[in-house]
């Protein structure tokens, strides 16, 4: 999404202020596509730096931050005000409290009576087209304020603003960069279960702005989002020939990824953008291969005479963890990502399926059939540390959300043995298995989280 921008304050002034009191802790210009982001500061008050936060993650698991959020005005104001205090409050770190808007600074008594320990203070202003939303955020205890932006952006962005502004809340009061200004892509379904459309969709991480992307005249899976730009990877069925497609998210044009002989499926970018790895069949198998999207030069990465499927990249783009049944069950397998020998990782009871590596390089989600029930887990890369997160009818297709402390998944349950009842939608939850809720996303599933908006 792309919006006309200007800037806030002229640049001599910008770089002015910048040199005196330094960058540390402000947003620069060029927050997400189509925001111009400027500094803010309050006359003699004193100013936190960018490191100051003293509350872990996992202290806000325990006890989440409270703070302040009033009302930043009526109309488009208040929705940016609601869209902020979701946020935060959707995540399970943060308790909003509500409270009339000060008049300058804000009054730091009435706010520790409340148990606050953050607030935040701004006004939203409508310039023609466009808004400038300034935005402070305090440290009720010390009464500093820590962060001062204005942004500017095309009115409808407005809620891009306001997920920036979360994300900047959670960064500064958590010391780590926050994942609300991001989209999940996913498959929305329609209709009886036996003969269901499927579309191609996304919305943002909240569940709101959900739009489709293709028709529905195909059978569509599985959509990976490419780190690099705007674009996804997803399996169709169309002409009746299974096959991974690229969708270009900005132009809505769909290309085919390799005219393999056999059905392409479970692709997965490299985390540079620049290749894709998938499975193809081959008689009763399947193999891993690398699809370079520059030169659609082709790689193939194993050949066990088993099914290979489900690859995923590390983060630094040297290994890929992948399913396999070449033991004689499907388990967890990671290999360089110039193939070779493969070392197994998964050892608990039942079989193993669609890993994914977080984005912080520490965890392995998957997913779990043993005893005819699913579940939901996360494991470090060399297997150890196994945690079953969530259990269900069916719990499937995990997917990191940016900063890799929540995972998106799909949850189907059914009401009866014949599938009277049978639902599916999109639930997220920490990846401690804290706090699961679901997105209002419908009937959907296969989601897939994006990178932080560009």
């Amino acid at each position: 999404m792309t919006s006309s921008v200007k800037p806030l304050i002229p640049d001599d002034d910008a770089d002015r202020l910048a040199a005196a009191f330094g960058r540390r802790g402000f947003m620069g210009a060029g927050v997400a596509g189509g925001l111009m982001a400027t500094p803010l500061f309050a006359a003699g008050v004193a100013h936190a730096q960018a490191g100051d936060a003293e509350i872990t993650v996992d202290q806000a698991r325990t006890a989440p931050i409270p703070i302040v959020l009033p009302s930043l005005g009526s109309g488009v104001a208040q929705q940016i005000t609601d869209v902020i205090s979701a946020d935060l409050g959707n995540c399970g770190l943060f308790r909003p409290i509500s409270a009339s808007m000060p008049q300058g600074t804000p009054d730091f008594g009435s706010y520790k009576s409340m148990g606050a320990r953050a607030a935040m203070t701004g006004r939203v202003m409508d310039q023609g087209g466009s808004l400038r939303v300034e935005f402070r955020l305090w440290d009720v205890v010390t009464g500093k304020q820590i962060q001062g932006t204005a942004y500017t952006a095309s009115a409808q962005d407005w809620r891009r603003i306001a997920h920036v502004i979360a994300d900047v809340i959670y960064g500064r009061l958590l010391g780590e960069q926050g994942y609300f200004n991001s989209r999940i892509a996913y498959i929305a379904r329609s209709g009886p279960r036996a003969r269901q459309t499927t579309r191609l969709a996304i919305m943002d991480q909240d569940g709101a702005d959900s739009r489709y992307l293709t028709n529905g005249q195909w059978l569509t899976l599985t959509p990976r989002f490419n780190p690099a730009n705007s674009e996804l990877a997803f399996m169709s069925y169309a002409n009746y020939r299974p096959r991974v497609y690229l969708f270009n998210l900005n132009t809505g044009q769909q290309r085919l990824l390799g005219d393999f002989s056999g059905i392409s499926f479970a692709p997965r970018f490299a985390p540079d953008g620049r290749s894709v790895v998938l499975s193809v069949t081959r008689g009763g198998g399947s193999d891993i291969y690398t699809v370079d999207l520059a030169t659609m030069a082709r790689r193939q990465l194993t050949s066990s005479g088993a099914i290979d499927t489900s690859p995923s990249y590390s983060p630094d783009g040297s290994q890929i963890v992948f399913n396999s049944d070449r033991g004689g069950s499907p388990q967890l397998y990671i290999m360089s990502a110039a193939g070779g020998d493969a070392k197994r990782i998964s050892y608990g009871h039942g079989h193993y399926g669609s890993p994914v590596w977080s984005p912080r390089g520490d965890l392995i989600a998957f997913s779990r059939i043993a005893n005819g029930s699913f579940s939901l887990g996360v494991m470090a890369p060399d297997g150890t540390g196994e945690r079953i997160l969530t259990q269900g009818f069916t719990v499937e297709s995990p997917t990191f959300c940016p900063n890799g402390r929540v995972l998106a998944f799909c949850r189907q349950s059914s009401a009866g043995s014949n599938g009277a009842g049978f639902a599916t939608g999109i639930n997220t939850i920490d990846i401690t298995g804290f706090h699961e809720r679901a997105l209002p996303a419908g009937s959907a599933s296969d989601p897939t989280w994006s990178p932080l908006n560009k």
